[in-house]
């Protein structure tokens, strides 16, 4: 290259260097002089509403039965409906009358909110969707501002409400955190650190700055994949709320789970709430009783009694004792529900008629040594270590008890409580060849890089022999084909294993239990021999009724042909 064509290149480089330095100049000059006053205003408007880098969060998903996902909780887009009352050319009461259908407030708090002096943004509704945006646009109302947003939403409202959990503010105000559920359970995952920052004008005039300057946290995020089945969640959800509503019960609650793996189908307790909608909901409904409870459930829990007695060799299903109606034991008095005597009775006949004296018996046969190993070995006082949060542990301390009585008591059900969720896994050992599986919620996590890791849970330790197993299921189908309801309700060609359970409620002020309050429960599996779900319900206080057989016998039968219907599960018999 010459000298003469270095120079041309140079000053060629140099012209429209300073050609650009003119044209930002005369740029700047007329936004800042020539149209000063309408710039000011706008950027104004745009720093006093805060950006964020619009709220993000991982979605929770329901897996239908074909194993593809839904939404449970998601990201809804929308905008922010604001005023600035410097640029109205109406009424305050006339401006608000005019986006009456829009604003959140009343419209008394909304010409007070944007009739203070001084305000130049006055936030009004926070959820504005696209077509309604479009409609206020369509007003072509002066000092109406409307800005991006996107806030948490329930696509399924109140459905698994107690299970999918929702969010709220952290302790300290500044970041929206998993509160109950799923939500607050794995919120370390589901949670995408939120980036504040006011706009600023200049920068997304020139360049767009204002979209990269975000940095984002390198923790790994994603998405929750959970086993809860939607059509079976909210078929369930109606038919506790129906219960709950026929008997005026204070609370009813359910758990429908794979007995073999532990996966929950459903689990909820009514009355519910709207996750969208939480204004008129209390503490008490957002809590999980079925995981934060410990309850006292009688009769279901002879089922357990059975069989550990079964297992450890000291009763089989004709073994007989005889049945005087009542047993006395440190000075206490121990009655059948009807205080009615039976003469000499088989174990079966134990369960069929639901005897108290029959099970106390049993162990009394085992001794209550190993009675209190199988009920430990059941862990009906730990903590199950499902994925939802605040679980409690039983109430199990009349295990250690050097009396009898309490060892009685225990084996149907009473002087010991537990959560329905540990409850429902001790009894899924009845019909899973009596391994204590992990019951779970969350079945993988899609993280925001495209990675899938599958969430892994115990096999589950063997508590009973399989052949204990088997025995005590021919002892619950029998239960179902020829005692509940007179065997009216069992299926012809399905076996299903069943027991009820009716117990009085502890009275905590002047101790022992009231005379007219009970809790009912009822469980069953099925298939019974290779069983698919096994169904758990308890409803607390039901009115004008005595026994868990004439409130819960109907709403278990309705869901157990629904999901033989819904998933094709073939006859067994």
């Amino acid at each position: 290259m010459n000298r003469k064509q270095l120079i041309f290149r140079i000053r060629l480089l140099s012209a429209i260097i300073v050609l650009v330095a003119v044209l930002l100049v005369g740029r700047l000059y007329q936004i800042q002089v020539v149209k000063a006053d309408y710039y000011e205003a706008k950027a104004e408007s745009q720093y006093v509403h805060t950006k964020t880098d619009l709220y993000s969060r991982g979605s929770i998903l329901f897996t239908n039965r074909d194993g593809s996902t839904l939404s449970a909780a998601s990201i809804q887009s929308g905008y922010v409906l604001a005023a600035n009352p410097e640029h109205f050319t109406k009424t305050a009461e006339e401006f608000c009358g005019e986006l009456a259908d829009y604003i959140e407030v009343t419209q008394e708090v909304c010409v007070k909110r944007v009739s203070e002096s001084g305000r130049t943004y006055v936030e009004l509704a926070t959820r504005i969707t696209k077509e309604q945006s479009e409609a206020i646009d369509n007003l072509d109302i002066d000092g109406a501002l409307l800005y991006k947003n996107q806030w948490r939403y329930y696509p399924g409202g109140s459905l698994a409400a107690r299970s999918i959990g929702f969010i709220g503010y952290a302790d300290d105000g500044t970041e929206l955190r998993g509160k109950y559920g799923l939500e607050r359970y794995y919120d370390d995952v589901l949670f995408q650190k939120r980036q504040v920052m006011s706009v600023n004008f200049f920068a997304e005039l020139f360049s767009n700055l204002g979209e990269i300057v975000y940095k984002k946290d390198d923790h790994r995020t994603g998405d929750i994949v959970t086993t809860l089945e939607p059509s079976v969640s909210r078929m369930f959800d109606s038919v506790l709320q129906e219960t709950n509503d026929q008997y005026h019960s204070k609370l009813t609650g359910g758990i429908i789970m794979d007995p073999s793996t532990g996966e929950i189908i459903a689990l909820n307790a009514v009355p519910g709430f709207d996750l969208n909608k939480r204004g008129d909901a209390t503490i008490e409904q957002f809590q999980n009783p079925l995981v934060e409870n410990v309850y006292e459930f009688g009769s279901t829990i002879k089922a357990l009694t059975m069989a550990a007695g079964i297992d450890f060799g000291a009763v089989t299903a004709n073994t007989t004792y005889y049945d005087a109606g009542t047993l006395k034991l440190d000075g206490f008095t121990i009655s059948n529900y009807d205080g009615r005597g039976r003469g000499t009775v088989p174990m079966q006949e134990v369960l069929n008629q639901s005897l108290n004296t029959g099970v106390s018996f049993v162990v009394q046969k085992m001794g209550k040594e190993n009675f209190r190993k199988y009920f430990k070995d059941y862990k009906l006082g730990s903590e199950s270590g499902i994925d939802l949060p605040n679980e409690a542990q039983g109430l199990t301390a009349n295990l250690n008890s050097p009396r009898d009585v309490e060892y009685a008591t225990a084996s149907f059900g009473q002087g010991i409580a537990m959560t329905p969720i540990a409850t429902v896994r001790a009894l899924a050992t009845l019909g899973n060849g009596g391994k204590l599986v992990t019951p779970h919620l969350a079945r993988e996590i899609r993280y925001d890089d495209g990675t899938t890791k599958e969430i892994r849970y115990p096999e589950g330790t063997q508590v009973l022999k399989e052949s204990t197993s088997e025995e005590i299921t021919r002892m619950l189908v029998t239960v179902v084909d020829k005692a509940l309801r007179g065997g009216t309700v069992a299926l012809p060609n399905y076996t299903i294993g069943a027991k009820t359970g009716t117990a009085q409620i502890p009275d905590p002020i002047n101790g022992g239990y009231y005379d007219d309050k009970y809790l009912h429960s009822f469980f069953g599996y099925f298939p019974a021999y290779e069983p698919r779900f096994i169904i758990f319900m308890y409803t607390v206080e039901p009115k004008g009724v005595e026994y868990a057989s004439e409130t819960l016998t109907a709403p278990f039968m309705e869901v157990t042909k629904f999901l033989i219907n819904y998933y094709s599960i073939p006859p067994d018999r």
